[in-house]
């Protein structure tokens, strides 16, 4: 299969990370933002080489998000993008503040709407960009307190994507949502802590890795939902 250039959000741990292996052992070229540098650091001791580039970066504080074609000034291109990274606060309703949902509103929805606004002159209808979302986001599922802030801005990514389905039908590129059921992550554990998914990270990736390459010939702008469990 011919090298695709692939961005992945918050490709640093859980799912992202293990997405972000696939593609770079896969031979794809691979830009992964995230916060943690001591985790992308890990996968940069892997020696994929020039596959592999990564900015550290919190999306919640990046103002101009055109600095990021600065990482990769060499693509001509990009092939996929993976809007993965996610924030969530578990917290009464009542306890939760104006801050609170602030944060969560920029790394959830904010980050992902400008890094695909930044991108798009590198983009067509070729190109696919999958919105990672939650099946606690999507219309009808099964709701669980105190997660109000987290599942609001996730459920603003699922419209956003049918949306810019449509705004950008001819043109490109084209956009899906996957909506994650339970996946072992960490992200998990602080949602429901002591539940143990029936899916781990890898296979996940196993599947986005799939999805993402080849999704975009069959569908637009549609809400995936991955789950086989609830949570």
């Amino acid at each position: 299969m011919e090298s695709k250039n692939i961005i992945i959000t918050g490709g640093s741990r859980g799912v992202g990370k293990a997405l972000t292996i696939k593609f770079l052992e896969e031979g794809h070229n691979v830009f992964v933002i995230a916060r943690s540098e001591d985790k992308l650091k890990e996968i940069d001791a892997l020696e994929f080489g020039k596959q592999f580039k990564y900015a550290v970066l919190d999306l919640a504080s990046l103002e101009d998000f055109n600095v990021l074609n600065e990482y990769i000034e060499d693509w001509k291109r990009v092939d996929v993008i993976f809007n993965n990274a996610g924030l969530l606060i578990k917290k009464p309703f009542k306890e939760l503040t104006a801050s609170d949902y602030m944060q969560s509103w920029k790394v959830n929805f904010l980050a992902p709407s400008m890094l695909i606004q930044a991108m798009l002159p590198k983009m067509d209808l070729k190109s696919h960009v999958v919105n990672i979302t939650t099946m606690g986001a999507v219309q009808g599922s099964v709701k669980f307190p105190e997660l109000s802030a987290y599942g609001s801005s996730k459920g603003a990514l699922i419209t956003l994507t049918e949306v810019l389905a449509q705004e950008f039908e001819t043109t490109g590129p084209r956009l899906n949502c996957v909506a994650l059921g339970a996946v072992q992550t960490e992200m998990l554990e602080t949602a429901f802590p002591g539940y143990i998914a029936p899916i781990n990270p890898e296979e996940m990736a196993d599947y986005l890795f799939e999805f993402g390459l080849k999704g975009h010939h069959f569908m637009n702008g549609k809400i995936i939902q991955s789950s086989v469990s609830t949570p």
